[in-house]
């Protein structure tokens, strides 16, 4: 179950994942890896390996946090709307101000209708909005009927403590997997936790796709079939919005060490600039899910760089 967003400050909103809490906090807040908001969550909680946020081991209930720059919290108090909400699914029964130590927050409950003419049944949801000066929260929590109690939920998400800013390296080391070998490439900033952008030169901020540019993405979830994989890498590469007019080089599927990988290769348009590029593209898979790699450069500087990209995804290792 998911809010389909409609407006771009909603488009946050897809973020909120559906389901599946216990009273008990811990001693200490606990912070999903590299996220700045830590919780207390109940003792048959733990940190999710799909999202930034926790689970229910048996289902029933989750909570989930999307940091975003601090300048969002003014637009997005303004954006979520009762009608701009129901519009994405979500009935908002009360809204409140609400003080987070010393920031200030905006805290939705209401309800999310399951699908007409489906099975599924209507789902409680608390929104929380939280403005620190130095960073926004989107915090969401989502129980099914009986689950939790309203004062369980409501304490969990409103519990939540806001902690310095990570050092990217710190960022880095929380992600799910290890880079063994970069082969020349470094980070530029980690995102959503799981995936990180890498760049081979000088410059961190770059205009025209001067450097390559690697984007690095481990997603749990149930992976595509043998037989759906070519299907699925194409529409992972098309799905692209910044670039246009794909020319498929190669595109195969192979094993290799005991695992199951997707590659293309493709030449495009980068939309922004209007450059030529190579795109490279490589999943490996795994019985729970798959890593994505998604390299980028210019097709003036491909010689070599695609056998870097390669380099960095041979040494990925899962923790």
């Amino acid at each position: 179950m998911r809010l389909r967003p409609r407006l771009s400050a909603l488009a946050l909103l897809a973020l909120v994942l559906g389901f599946d809490a216990g009273p008990a906090s811990t001693a200490e807040p606990v912070y999903p890896a590299g996220s700045r908001f830590g919780f207390e969550p109940p003792s048959d909680m733990s940190p999710s390996r799909r999202f930034s946020g926790f689970e229910r081991k048996e289902g029933g209930a989750t909570l989930s946090v999307v940091e975003l720059p601090a300048t969002a919290f003014a637009d997005l108090v303004q954006t979520f709307t009762d009608a701009n909400l129901k519009n994405q699914g979500f009935a908002v029964e009360t809204r409140e101000p609400v003080k987070i130590g010393e920031a200030d927050g905006m805290l939705f409950t209401g309800s999310q209708p399951g699908e007409p003419g489906s099975a599924t049944p209507t789902v409680r949801k608390w929104l929380l909005l939280v403005g620190d000066p130095t960073v926004t929260g989107l915090i969401i929590g989502q129980a099914l009927p009986d689950a939790e109690t309203e004062k369980t939920m409501r304490s969990l998400v409103t519990g939540v403590t806001i902690r310095p800013a990570l050092t990217l390296a710190q960022q880095v080391d929380a992600l799910p997997f290890r880079i063994a070998d970069p082969a020349g490439f470094r980070p530029l900033r980690v995102l959503a936790g799981n995936s990180v952008l890498l760049t081979q030169g000088p410059k961190d901020q770059m205009s025209n796709l001067e450097q390559p540019i690697l984007v690095l993405a481990q997603a749990v979830q149930q992976p595509p079939t043998a037989e759906q994989r070519d299907g699925f890498a194409k529409a992972a590469l098309y799905s692209n919005q910044t670039m246009k007019d794909f020319v498929i080089e190669r595109s195969q599927s192979y094993r290799s060490n005991g695992t199951d990988w997707h590659e293309i290769v493709a030449r495009a348009t980068d939309m922004p600039t209007n450059t030529p590029v190579v795109v490279s593209q490589t999943i490996r898979f795994a019985p729970d899910g798959y890593l994505r790699a998604l390299g980028v450069v210019r097709e003036d500087q491909r010689e070599g760089t695609l056998a870097k990209f390669r380099e960095v995804v041979d040494s990925v290792q899962v923790k």
